[in-house]
């Protein structure tokens, strides 16, 4: 047998709180069950949660204490800002370190922390579809 819900009344969009949409995508970010087995539990379609956890990815749905929601756990990351022509240092023995950048329609770039500023902004642009 199934269950069905019958919506009484003019109203037929459901209203989710800042806070229940946080929760949601949490438990879909945990990687425990798909997203669509998610939006089943909690009668979500599949396409509205991997919107929401696209705004968590760009800081439009924020989670507790008023920071943005990051897919992959990302926290913070020493940088060095060098001028032209100067490079910064490494350490001995260090692995070349990945900068990851998320573009505002979400596609993800990675470079390493030596690639040229210019190229890099080339790239972003061309990933972006505009160009300066």
């Amino acid at each position: 047998m199934t269950t069905a819900t019958v919506l009484s009344g003019p109203e037929r969009r459901r209203r989710w709180t800042e806070a229940e949409k946080v929760r949601i995508v949490e438990e879909s970010l945990a990687g425990e069950a798909s997203i669509a087995a998610v939006a089943r539990r909690h009668d979500v379609h599949p396409n509205q949660l991997h919107r929401w956890r696209k705004q968590a990815r760009t800081g439009i749905v924020v989670g507790a204490g008023g920071t943005a929601m990051v897919a992959d756990g990302g926290g913070f990351s020493r940088v060095v800002v060098a001028s032209d022509g100067e490079q910064p240092e490494t350490p001995p023995g260090a692995a070349a370190a990945l900068i990851e950048v998320v573009l505002r329609n979400g596609r993800v770039l990675r470079v390493p922390d030596d690639a040229a500023t210019i190229r890099v902004a080339a790239l972003a642009d061309a990933l972006e579809g505009c160009g300066r």
